[in-house]
């Protein structure tokens, strides 16, 4: 019998097979966060250059930086008073969805009752519903309910167009929360609201947070609801106001670029800040 040095030797220890398709992975998540950093950079760089160097030198960096830009924007009144709009409309919207999101998915993962499949069902066909499709009739019962101009023409609507997605992530969070915790609480005294206040909320906190910075982000950088309801402009949000500030100063390529950066930078640390917990959430909703 004839025996190789290759059945004889075991394998290197901690050596494993050569995977190709981890460098093309790679490769791709480096192109598609480029592709999705880069413009964000491209803005952010260009309000420290003034219009000049911007239209001389489309891709170059400031030389000098200039600070004016964003000075000029950070000192106008309509600024603040746009970022107050937009925060109150967010904040609002925000807690509309985790609020109202928690109680359909909690009564849809805990509770059995006929039709609960199908009320499930329905609120996951709400994803396939562009709110592009339904404005023309909702600006119709907006006017009808005398809430044009006024915060709630846009809050009600986006509470109501992420309810979707809220009670998708939210739904089985709720359902993987073992029954002997809900038995344990029932002895204790809890009632079903006890149980919700007491155990659920602590446990289904990753998700809520997910939900609740995915309705804020979604708030904060919402144009054609609020532009389309919101015609008085003390009422206006940062969108909008990007929008009047380009319009009014067509020429200054440089202080609308410092504009936009401001207007989009909460919305942009809020989310990178929180990015663990959207992770959390999302991968929690998955294993559910």
């Amino acid at each position: 019998m004839t025996v190789t040095a290759n059945s004889v030797l075991p394998p290197a220890a901690g050596r494993r097979p050569i995977s190709w398709g981890t460098p093309l992975t790679y490769a791709l998540a480096l192109a598609v966060a480029a592709v999705s950093i880069a413009p964000i950079v491209y803005v952010i760089v260009g309000g420290f250059r003034t219009t000049p160097q911007i239209v001389a030198d489309p891709a170059g960096l400031p030389d000098p930086w200039v600070w004016d830009n964003y000075a000029r924007v950070l000192t106008q009144s309509d600024f603040w008073r746009q970022a107050f709009n937009s925060a109150v409309i967010a904040l609002g919207t925000t807690l509309g969805v985790v609020v109202l999101g928690l109680c359909a998915a909690f009564v849809i993962a805990r509770y059995t009752f006929r039709g609960r499949e199908a009320l499930n069902t329905f609120f996951t066909l709400g994803l396939l519903f562009p709110a592009g499709a339904a404005i023309l009739p909702l600006y119709l019962m907006l006017r009808d309910l005398n809430l044009i101009n006024s915060y709630y023409a846009v809050i009600l609507p986006q509470v109501a167009f992420s309810l979707p997605i809220t009670i998708v992530i939210l739904r089985p969070f709720l359902a993987a929360i073992p029954r002997e915790l809900e038995d344990a609480a029932a002895i204790d005294g809890a009632d079903r609201l006890g149980f919700l206040w007491r155990i659920v909320l602590p446990l289904s906190r990753p998700a809520l947070v997910t939900v609740g910075i995915l309705a804020f982000v979604a708030s904060w950088n919402a144009f054609l609801l609020p532009l389309l309801v919101l015609g008085d402009v003390n009422l206006h949000t940062l969108p909008l106001g990007v929008q009047n500030f380009s319009s009014q100063y067509t020429t200054d390529t440089a202080g609308v670029l410092a504009f936009t950066s401001l207007a989009m930078l909460p919305a942009l640390l809020f989310f990178t800040l929180a990015e663990k917990q959207i992770v959390g959430g999302l991968q929690g909703a998955v294993k559910g």
